[in-house]
């Protein structure tokens, strides 16, 4: 911790923000704080999410150094960054990545989108010109169009670089009511709630002391699909464990007949919940299990936290998938794109090694799907390409 707070140092000085005729004077400190700090200290931010917790990026990438940075206006934090710098092969380069990032406390404060400005000035100056990196930044799915926070990247003089071959992300309008949410739902998706309703099953909440049911559930589930879990599962018992309650997140399970048929895993802190795991049993689809379940998650998030939105995640280029979750965000709801990634260096080798090893990472990732597909034809995506355009509504 101390190395990396040594070479911290001259940017945890008091730093300019970009000015505008709003925000004469913004100036912010960027500090170095510890994985634990940070933790507790983004619990409280709108835009809090699961991939910007130290727990969870330093369980999922222990080989990539963690820092997490916030910053402060006249002494008060305002936002921040979990920074991961990521070595190359052959140790020829390093890459500063902000995934997710970087992330505001009060998202809806007048001057929001300048603190934004000065975070993203800030990391230039430190990562980018200081150490020479190549700075790359991807911000979440935007619920505005054309995501504001990707334009004004590009507009800064980043370049897109790297993105998703099913973008898309379904993101259901948490503050209705029951009533308003029913009519909002697709026609066939309430058809299903319906039938689901009318089929005997109950609706529980359970305490992390009861994840290892979760976990058998869902390793059952992967062994019967005969898939092969490329997802951060493995983190789940830590985010289970953290003394956060806000950031812990919350098990859900449905019973039929007395027997647990259907697990959902959810982050409920911020602005935003998201569905992080769902499993299944044999009979929760007869059943139509994950209707219930998504149904009562909804209102659960609703009656007990301040989350505005829930964010269903993609679909993995799977029609079915698609369907579901399109049906479940209806009329109220957004299907909005994750933009590509956002990269900036002040140099041309910085920049050139940074922008090969993405783009080595992804004919790997292509490969292996291809693969995959091969081997496993019911892995094969089935759903027609989307753009990650972030200009289109």
């Amino acid at each position: 911790m101390s190395a990396i707070a040594d070479r911290l140092a001259p940017a945890a000085a008091v730093l300019p923000a970009r000015q505008t005729s709003a925000t004469a004077g913004l100036r912010l400190e960027m500090r170095l704080v510890s994985g634990p700090e940070w933790d507790r200290t983004i619990a409280e931010f709108d835009e809090v999410c699961q991939e910007q917790l130290h727990v969870f990026a330093s369980a999922r990438w222990p080989a990539v150094e963690q820092e997490p940075v916030i910053f402060l206006a006249e002494g008060e934090v305002v936002g921040g960054s979990l920074m991961m710098v990521q070595r190359l092969p052959l140790g020829i380069a390093k890459i500063a990545v902000s995934k997710w990032g970087p992330m505001l406390k009060d998202a809806a404060s007048a001057g929001a989108a300048d603190i934004r400005a000065g975070m993203i000035e800030a990391l230039i100056g430190e990562y980018a010109v200081r150490r020479g990196l190549m700075l790359s930044v991807l911000p979440r799915a935007s619920l505005a169009p054309g995501n504001p926070e990707y334009a004004s990247l590009i507009t800064r003089g980043f370049q897109r670089g790297s993105e998703l071959g099913f973008p898309s992300r379904y993101i259901v309008n948490l503050r209705l009511s029951d009533g308003e949410q029913r009519k909002s739902f697709g026609q066939k998706w309430r058809y299903h709630l319906n039938k689901s309703e009318q089929a005997g099953l109950t609706f529980e909440r359970a305490g992390a002391e009861r994840i290892g049911e979760f976990d058998a559930l869902y390793t059952a589930m992967t062994d019967r699909k005969k898939f092969t879990d490329h997802s951060a599962y493995e983190t789940v018992h830590e985010l289970m464990a953290l003394e956060v309650e806000a950031l812990r997140p919350e098990l859900f399970f449905v019973r039929h007949e007395g027997e647990v048929v259907a697990g959902a895993l959810i982050f409920k802190a911020g602005d935003r919940a998201v569905y992080l795991y769902g499993a299944t049993n044999d009979q929760a689809l007869p059943l139509r299990a994950g209707y219930f379940i998504h149904w009562n998650v909804i209102r659960w998030l609703r009656d007990n936290t301040t989350a505005k939105w829930y964010d269903l995640g993609g679909t993995d280029g799977f029609h079915g998938l698609h369907q579901f979750k399109k049906g479940m965000v209806g009329e109220a709801g957004i299907i909005t794109p994750v933009p590509p990634v956002a990269n900036y260096a002040s140099r041309p080798l910085p920049f050139l090694f940074g922008t090969a090893a993405f783009w080595g990472r992804d004919v790997i990732h292509r490969s292996r799907a291809k693969l995959k597909g091969l081997l496993q034809p019911k892995a094969r995506p089935d759903q027609a390409p989307i753009s990650s355009d972030t200009s289109a509504p």
